[in-house]
């Protein structure tokens, strides 16, 4: 019998996420699993609800959006706590990547009966954060500040607000200047953004990084160089299907362990939660967490 603690971000997809466990925790006690349920009031406090039910050998549940997933997942990465998501937020692009189902029914027979897999983490280290650890991407430049902008919204939801943000963001970027080093080789770009990725999708459903894998032990740099304004947005359009990576202004690089700095103050986020200004480390921790999916 699987032992169950759900982390609930009440206030996740406009505080759906107390809704959506409701229905799955039915389907949950009926399949034969325990469950108990805790509310969280900040990320650091979801955290240390997490490790405390995985120290007591439990299954933890992240109830929320990518934000929350990535929390949890980072604060458990490393221990061999088991994590189960419970996609309930804005954007809910990590669960998309492990083709979690959306039907309530179908998810709860994941969460009882599928078998553990590993899945690789990101460690993001910068002077604001000393050690972090996150689940999807990690993104410097316009999209740092289409996600702001998108967390802020409160008439749009889901891919309206990224896509609204994107629009508020881009009209008021200049490139920066980047230099990137991959498992040591420097290169210099001169663009709108340079997003690490683990999971293929960021900003609600957009492919950022098609070739991306949970599993695969790299981090895909996908960098955006300098282009008119006209071309970005057809870019931004072109992210829905990843048909972007084709275009000549689109560079795809693979590594496991990146430096991304700015020749300017330059915002980066992660997974929808963290922000700061580089400088940024990131290293790919491989098979670091065991998922249900």
């Amino acid at each position: 019998m699987r032992q169950f603690t759900a982390v609930v971000n009440p206030t996740a997809g406009g505080s759906t996420g107390a809704a959506t466990l409701l229905r799955l925790a039915r389907l949950l006690r009926e399949g034969g699993a325990e469950l108990e349920t805790e509310y969280s009031h900040s990320l650091a406090h979801a955290q240390d609800i997490a490790r405390a039910a995985g120290a007591r050998g439990r299954v933890v549940l992240a109830v929320g959006g990518d934000g929350i997933a990535g929390g949890i997942g980072g604060a458990l990465s490393g221990t061999g706590t088991v994590l189960g998501l419970v996609p309930a937020g804005r954007g809910n692009d990590f669960a998309r990547a492990l083709g979690l189902p959306a039907d309530p029914a179908a998810l709860a027979g994941v969460l009882l009966h599928a078998e553990p897999r590993p899945v690789d983490t990101i460690e993001v280290e910068s002077a604001v954060h000393p050690r972090t650890v996150v689940l999807g991407s990690v993104y410097a430049g316009v999209d740092a500040l289409a996600n702001r902008h998108a967390n802020n919204a409160r008439l749009l939801r889901g891919a309206a607000s990224y896509y609204a943000g994107g629009l508020r963001a881009v009209t008021t970027w200049r490139a920066a200047d980047y230099r990137v080093t991959v498992d040591g080789a420097e290169r210099v770009h001169r663009g709108y953004t340079v997003v690490a990725a683990n999971s293929p999708y960021y900003g609600s459903g957009r492919l950022i990084a098609p070739g991306a894998r949970v599993d695969d032990g790299l981090l895909d740099l996908v960098l955006i160089r300098e282009a008119p304004r006209r071309l970005f947005f057809t870019l931004m359009n072109e992210l829905k299907t990843g048909a972007h990576v084709r275009r000549p202004e689109v560079s795809v690089l693979r590594g496991r362990e990146l430096r991304i700095e700015a020749g300017r103050p330059v915002p980066y986020g992660a997974d929808g939660e963290v922000e700061a200004t580089l400088p940024v480390t990131l290293r790919v921790r491989p098979g670091d967490l065991p998922v249900l999916y």
